[in-house]
């Protein structure tokens, strides 16, 4: 009999912009774990990022709205939007928890989170509260909480693209436009965004 808790992965970032590799990692986890459906939660402000070469708010949001609009598993959410910035990982999910007490959430993340989160605000309630499914990042060690019961490596393939390097691509006059949904390349073209 199945239970009536969804198994939901939040996927936080920027998506500055949404790219074709976040798409992939999010369909990984569906097809290749237990997760049942993916939340991209849309940062406003990352504590730990500089906010001046963020697009606004709701551009990012936007275009995560255009690139999951096909695939009822996915789903973009602003619920950041509303909250004390900056963000904090804990606090938006004591929110979430507190709004779908039906969901039981895994925090999706690349390994490339871990040479700061210990900086992260309450990091041990985190790891002890919640699950962590890794997914793998370039360039990335071994770290402390390698071994901790609530991290799973999940053996996802390696993607290098990055927001950064499609943002500097697109600055630099190349075309992007295969390294992004169709949607949000058409959008950030007609939007003169990164130039």
């Amino acid at each position: 009999m199945k239970s009536n808790i969804t198994k939901t992965g939040l996927f936080f970032g920027s998506f500055n912009p949404i790219h074709l590799g976040h798409l992939m990692i999010a369909s990984y986890m569906i097809e290749f774990t237990d997760i049942d459906d993916v939340w991209f939660i849309i940062s406003p402000h990352n504590p730990l990022k500089e906010k001046s070469t963020l697009l606004p708010d709701v551009n990012r949001l936007y275009m995560v709205n255009i690139a999951v609009e096909d695939e009822p598993r996915f789903k973009a959410s602003n619920v950041e939007f509303h909250m004390p910035q900056p963000s904090y990982t804990i606090d938006t999910l004591t929110f979430l928890q507190e709004k779908y007490p039906t969901h039981d959430f895994t925090l999706l993340a690349g390994s490339d989170i871990f040479p700061t989160f210990h900086k992260w605000k309450n990091y041990e309630q985190l790891l002890s509260l919640y699950q962590f499914n890794i997914f793998p990042r370039p360039f990335t060690k071994a770290h402390p909480y390698e071994n901790h019961p609530s991290i799973a490596y999940v053996n996802a393939p390696l993607i290098e693209i990055s927001s950064s390097f499609i943002r500097n691509g697109i600055k630099a006059g190349k075309n992007m436009q295969y390294f992004l949904p169709d949607k949000v390349w058409k959008y950030i073209d007609e939007m003169n965004f990164y130039r």
